[in-house]
């Protein structure tokens, strides 16, 4: 199958204002099921909490597992913060979906095969990555509260603490899906492999400073969990790139 493959008629004369009502739709169904799991986040606050406050009892101990709040509104505002956090995380994969439909009829048909693989990697992907932020947070907390020595009594409020938990987990989520945005921009020929293998000592530097700048904790134990994994994401990457091209030459051949 070649670039030259035509779209649908039907897809090829959608005008703007068509474009703009699709968004909407898809916006609206993204909207809709954030907000549902908004609610389900705030009856099962009491069971996030507990699982968030996990890493920072494994460092100091049951008996000091505590936050301290600061504020009469705090607890309140923490509560529809980490809400907002759940909803997001479990509509991720109906937020995905509707990215793909929206995107779908710019697509050639051959290209519309990956709906379920896209979808079912990249939900996959970002759950693998907040679950190895979540595995990995005791240790940067480890290094975050030894940096200041004996001198500096730890209190965590809890915007401080489960906001540094929540990120740290969708940073890594997010960091996870490095691989399918390569493979789908090959796919849609905005990046060619070429460019990839000839940019591998700058992915390294650009991994590196991504990883640092998107993770709140800055420790190098965080630093090194994240950034080896997306560089082997980019490596697969262009070898699903190469695959890709090889299967094309060789079916050109063929014909």
């Amino acid at each position: 199958m070649t670039d030259t493959e035509e779209r649908p008629a039907t897809e090829a004369r959608m005008s703007l204002i068509e474009h703009l009502t699709e968004l909407r739709r898809r916006l609206i169904i993204s909207f809709v099921a954030i907000a549902v799991g908004v609610v389900v986040g705030w009856f099962a606050y009491e069971w996030i909490i507990e699982r968030l406050l996990d890493p920072l009892c494994g460092v100091v101990g049951p008996t000091e597992c505590v936050v301290y709040s600061r504020s009469p509104i705090e607890n309140f505002n923490v509560k529809l913060s980490i809400s907002g956090y759940s909803g997001v995380m479990m509509a991720m994969p109906i937020l995905l979906w509707q990215l793909w439909r929206f995107i779908a009829p710019g697509l050639y048909s051959h290209e519309k095969k990956y709906a379920i693989p896209f979808i079912g990697s990249a939900v996959t992907l970002f759950f693998l990555g907040a679950g190895l932020a979540y595995w990995s947070i005791p240790k940067a907390l480890e290094w975050l509260i030894n940096l200041g020595g004996d001198d500096f009594e730890q209190l965590f409020g809890p915007n401080e603490y489960f906001g540094f938990v929540v990120k740290m987990m969708l940073a890594f989520g997010i960091g996870f899906e490095f691989p399918i945005a390569l493979i789908f921009l090959q796919l849609l020929g905005l990046v060619k492999n070429e460019t990839l293998r000839k940019g591998r000592q700058y992915a390294i530097v650009g991994v590196v400073a991504l990883v640092a700048v998107i993770t709140p904790s800055g420790d190098p134990f965080t630093l090194v969990v994240l950034s080896v994994p997306m560089y082997i994401f980019y490596e697969i990457a262009i070898l699903f790139g190469r695959i890709r091209i090889r299967r094309a030459d060789k079916a050109a051949a063929d014909a």
